[in-house]
């Protein structure tokens, strides 16, 4: 592929310099986007929708375990995807993939085997580690409701999500986003009836299901 536009989403700078040299390897004209945390990428993802490739870092600043994954599909379905985590959990990387990744790349990889997984990327094949087998699904209907609803909120209501989970109050909601208390309402309200849950606890721990941690128990 001779141009492209490939979305780097990872707040560690030296692991985006990895990547973009990895990225630069593949193409011969690349335009990058480079973003560290999700309010930057669902910016991006709204502003380049049409990239060719978006390398996702699950644990960003204000994104939660695959609730970004989710999200970002649930908006820009064409978008093609590839995990790069720190995790190298196999639930992880088949949860990622049930979720809409294209691939998995964990960070541990060496640099020639991120060109190749990048490589296969832009001709839209997947690329996962060798010994993880696919077959066995570990999504449950539970937390594919979860995925459904998160996959369908709006941009500001993913923020508010993002925001309940962090412990804000409406009031603090509000000032963080610039609107008013009335639109934080409304905008949880939707969040409650998308997640079909009766109360923000409830909407937190829905979302908390989506969590890589979760996973670890």
């Amino acid at each position: 592929m001779h141009h492209c536009k490939i979305v780097i989403a990872d707040d560690h700078p030296l692991f985006r310099a990895a990547l973009k040299q990895a990225v630069s390897k593949v193409a011969k004209q690349v335009d990058i986007v480079e973003v560290s945390s999700m309010a930057e990428l669902q910016d991006a993802a709204s502003e380049h929708n049409d990239a060719d490739l978006v390398l996702l870092d699950l644990t960003m600043p204000g994104a939660s375990g695959f609730s970004s994954l989710v999200y970002l599909k649930g908006q820009s379905p064409e978008m093609p995807v590839v995990v790069v985590s720190g995790s190298e959990d196999h639930a992880v990387i088949r949860r990622s993939i049930e979720y809409g990744a294209l691939g998995f790349i964990p960070k541990s990889v060496a640099l020639e085997t991120i060109v190749e997984a990048v490589q296969a990327a832009l001709e839209g094949e997947a690329w996962i580690p060798d010994n993880v087998n696919l077959d066995a699904p570990v999504v449950d209907d539970k937390e594919a409701k979860v995925a459904e609803g998160i996959a369908s909120l709006t941009p500001q209501q993913f923020r508010v999500l993002v925001m309940l989970m962090q412990g804000l109050l409406n009031k603090q909601i509000a000032y963080e986003l610039d609107v008013s208390e009335a639109t934080v309402k409304a905008h949880v309200t939707a969040i409650l009836r998308k997640l079909k849950v009766h109360s923000r606890t409830q909407a937190v721990i829905a979302a908390r299901s989506l969590d890589i941690e979760s996973l670890a128990g």
